[in-house]
């Protein structure tokens, strides 16, 4: 921005570089304006919280949380940062919303406290989880929302899942194949006391051999009648279709019978594969709506793109914590700007 208005000013450049990096300006009040500006342009009652991570190759050791760690950008290991994002996404379009930085658990290590310093993490930060990000959103009151969604890193923490229950959002979220389910509720007791020592207070299964079914199982068990074609979205080269099977499950937690939730199962026309799902939406709710939710993940993935091919969401020069959330501020206002550009002049950037 400062080469295309000001020309090669050295001075310009490292202006601009300090006031992210280091400047004193703080994000909250300035994403709380942005969901309220969202609200006007895409804001929905039924529209869906995308979670998802970014990665960010990085040279060197000195940028705030950074390691040798699975880059998703590359397809390999390789010394990166890693972002936990939150999209908004709803039939009027998409948009991201609230980033953090994820930073190692090695990173909250005493091996690391000078390392912290000079990156001027918090030092009263701990170990963040996305449930925060979301409870922020919730709790500001701007944005409509009904949906959470993630892949399996976000599935296969039942603490995410239980606290999103209890914020009242339905999530439906990817699990991996070997997530354990019921089919019935099993029963539990407390074993009677052996009259030694404390008497026993947590159930346990009364029966121990009635195990929990891995979800694949359960779909390679399902007759063919179970499963049936939906159109998930109308695609730019027709419509996207795929076999879908939803059965009320009880999910395990600690080992017990949770609670029961959605497990939806997606299979491909076109090579079988099946994608395994589950949602606390009500037992009511029409299949057609978890059908929709299904194809609803994808617009984070399109933010990511955009982000980082026009708005220079990877770009940054800089190593401290403020400064990264300071970049990574500016381009959500950035992405914002072009959805609303989009809107006005009916355009398709990020649809």
């Amino acid at each position: 921005m400062v080469l295309h208005l000001r020309g090669p000013d050295r001075n310009a450049v490292r202006t601009l570089q300090q006031f992210i990096s280091i400047g004193a300006w703080e994000d909250g009040p300035i994403l709380q304006q942005l969901w309220r500006e969202i609200a006007i342009d895409l804001g929905d009652e039924d529209a869906v919280l995308v979670l998802d991570g970014s990665d960010f190759p990085t040279q060197g050791k000195e940028s705030v949380g950074v390691k040798r760690q699975y880059c998703g950008q590359l397809g390999k290991t390789a010394n990166c940062q890693a972002g936990v994002f939150v999209a908004y996404a709803s039939t009027h379009g998409y948009a991201l919303l609230d980033r953090r930085l994820y930073l190692p658990e090695e990173w909250f290590s005493e091996a690391y406290a000078e390392r912290r310093q000079e990156c001027g993490v918090p030092a009263e930060l701990r170990f963040t989880t996305t449930l925060e990000m979301v409870q922020e959103l919730v709790a500001a009151g701007s944005l409509p929302c009904r949906w959470v969604a993630g892949d399996e890193a976000f599935g296969d923490n039942p603490a995410l899942l239980d606290g999103l229950d209890k914020l009242g959002l339905w999530y439906f979220m990817e699990v991996a194949h070997d997530t354990r389910v019921w089919r019935e509720r099993p029963a539990t007791r407390v074993p009677p006391w052996s009259g030694r020592g404390r008497k026993p207070s947590k159930a346990r299964l009364a029966d121990e051999q009635q195990s929990a079914s891995s979800v694949i199982e359960l779909a390679a068990g399902l007759p063919s009648s179970a499963w049936q074609r939906y159109t998930i979205k109308e695609g730019s080269q027709g419509p996207l279709e795929a076999e879908f099977a939803c059965e009320r499950v009880v999910a395990v937690r600690n080992g017990l019978p949770g609670p029961e939730v959605w497990l939806v199962l997606r299979r491909s026309l076109s090579d079988g594969e099946v994608k395994t799902f589950v949602s606390n939406a009500p037992a009511e709710l029409a299949r057609q709506r978890l059908v929709r939710t299904s194809g609803m993940r994808w617009p984070i993935e399109t933010c990511f793109e955009v982000g980082k091919q026009v708005v220079g969401m990877g770009d940054y020069e800089v190593r401290s914590w403020r400064g990264w959330h300071h970049h990574m501020t500016l381009v959500l206002l950035a992405l914002a700007f072009l959805v609303r550009l989009q809107g006005r002049f009916e355009q398709t950037l990020l649809r």
